[in-house]
């Protein structure tokens, strides 16, 4: 064979085999995305106060999330048995942690549990300790909780037929979903760089919001022409829990919290 050229061969940690397989998984999810832009200058500007010293816009995120879906928490329903829809009290919310793991950085899924009855605070403190975590290649699967280090790196091993049976069988599962993903997803990979538009994400959650670049662009602010911060966040919701116009009431009312700078 001619015309190979130079290249080199890696090996795909076993912790990203999970996120192969929910891209697999994902396309049984009849999900819509909505494409949003949020002023959040006020908020940047009020987190840099002595008062709020110390809190991460993350978890600011993750807080206004948690309340605005705390207005219906069916957008996080999940659906079993073809008819039903089970709807949890607790907003349990998973976030993607990168960590490096022998020089190759990965992403690691961290559980915060019942967002809704936490503080911005306590939230900031969760993720830093997440950030923070010693890892270990052979037994660090996901962050904050142990799994069984032999169970998840026999997965990793078993043919992608197998694992996807695997996965179908947790999908049918609501208090299985609960547990290992939890209901909500909120994945920052825009604050790594700063791009001028929006991602699109591949999730099973109920819902998902994934968080793009903040960039400087003109905005109508209190009826004249200005330069604000504006923040991209694509959701994705299972139009199978919920119809669009309760959807983007949510919506309407998490726009309300960050442009508003709630809890700041």
């Amino acid at each position: 064979m001619k015309h190979q050229g130079s290249h080199i061969i890696t090996h795909i940690p076993n912790q990203r085999i999970g996120t192969i397989d929910i891209g697999v998984a994902s396309k049984q999810k009849h999900h819509i995305s909505a494409l949003v832009e949020f002023d959040v200058t006020d908020a940047r500007r009020l987190l840099k106060e002595p008062k709020n010293d110390g809190l991460s816009f993350t978890a600011w995120l993750v807080k206004c999330i948690s309340q605005a879906i705390e207005e219906n928490k069916q957008i996080q329903g999940i659906r079993y048995r073809r008819r039903k829809i089970m709807v949890f009290d607790d907003i349990d919310v998973t976030i993607m942690v990168e960590r490096d793991m022998d020089g190759t950085k990965i992403p690691f899924p961290y559980v915060i549990r019942s967002t809704n009855t936490k503080t911005i605070l306590d939230i900031t403190e969760e993720i830093r300790n997440a950030q923070n975590q010693v890892l270990n290649q052979d037994e660090d699967f996901v962050l904050g909780e142990k799994k069984n280090a032999r169970m998840m790196n026999m997965y990793a091993r078993f043919p992608a037929w197998i694992r996807n049976i695997i996965w179908k069988k947790i999908l049918k599962n609501p208090y299985t979903i609960k547990e290992q993903m939890g209901t909500v997803m909120v994945t920052s990979v825009g604050m790594v760089a700063r791009i001028h538009g929006w991602l699109l994400p591949k999730s099973v959650h109920p819902v998902a919001f994934t968080i793009g670049s903040i960039v400087k662009k003109p905005f109508v602010y209190q009826g004249e022409i200005s330069i604000r911060e504006s923040l991209y966040v694509t959701v994705t919701i299972d139009h199978d829990v919920i119809d669009g116009a309760p959807a983007m009431r949510v919506l309407h009312k998490l726009t309300k919290l960050i442009e508003s700078a709630h809890d700041l």
